[in-house]
């Protein structure tokens, strides 16, 4: 549940753009009436249109993620955070310029923040987030945590970069459904992949 939570803005973007893909006339109608003070020039093309209405939702998605665990009295992952951070930034550019430049480098930027967080907490700070955040459920040799957080440092790194491929190599529209595959297929995976590499672990320790 929580990571339908946490990935919950994504697939509202993707939903959203999806639509507007197929009713371009609508979408710009909606962009002109609801965004257009935002909008710089106060329009936007058909084209764009579609990538605007899907990061204004986006935004508000994000925004009410954030007020809900808020007004919940429930804690606001770090991660989240940053997340929600980048988001309004890169996202209020996207409008604002009626650019889809700056929310197709969102998720590479995101994913960079990651890797330099992860990096200075273990190089910098001489702690493990990884550890930090499965050491109550799970128990496991000292090298082998440090193999885990250097294995999501590079899974982050690449994923940012093999984003900006997709993003600059292959139409919008291609991009949307990569973003989405890469939260709900690909990272995913990785984490089945690494829970498998980590049962031999276990299993030692517990022995």
């Amino acid at each position: 549940m929580k990571f339908l939570f946490d990935i919950f803005p994504v697939i509202l973007f993707f939903v959203t753009f999806k639509w507007g893909e197929n009713h371009p006339t609508a979408a710009q109608a909606y962009v002109t009436e609801f965004l257009s003070g935002l909008v710089s020039g106060g329009g936007s093309t058909e084209e764009v249109a579609p990538i605007l209405l899907a990061t204004a939702v986006t935004l508000v998605a994000s925004v009410c993620q954030i007020a809900y665990l808020l007004i919940r009295r429930k804690k606001v992952d770090a991660m989240l955070w940053i997340s929600f951070i980048v988001i309004m930034v890169f996202g209020s550019a996207t409008i604002y310029f009626h650019s889809e430049a700056f929310i197709k480098w969102k998720p590479t930027v995101l994913y960079w923040c990651y890797a330099v967080a992860f990096m200075l907490a273990q190089f910098g700070f001489k702690k493990n987030l990884i550890r930090t955040a499965m050491e109550s459920q799970v128990k496991l040799p000292e090298q082998i945590w440090s193999r885990l957080s250097l294995a999501w440092i590079c899974f982050f790194l690449v994923m940012g970069i093999a984003n900006l491929l997709v993003a600059y190599n292959f139409t919008t529209s291609a991009w949307a459904n990569f973003k989405l595959i890469s939260m709900i297929g690909i990272m995913p995976a990785f984490v089945i992949i690494q829970s498998l590499f980590l049962t031999k672990y276990m299993e030692e320790t517990e022995s």
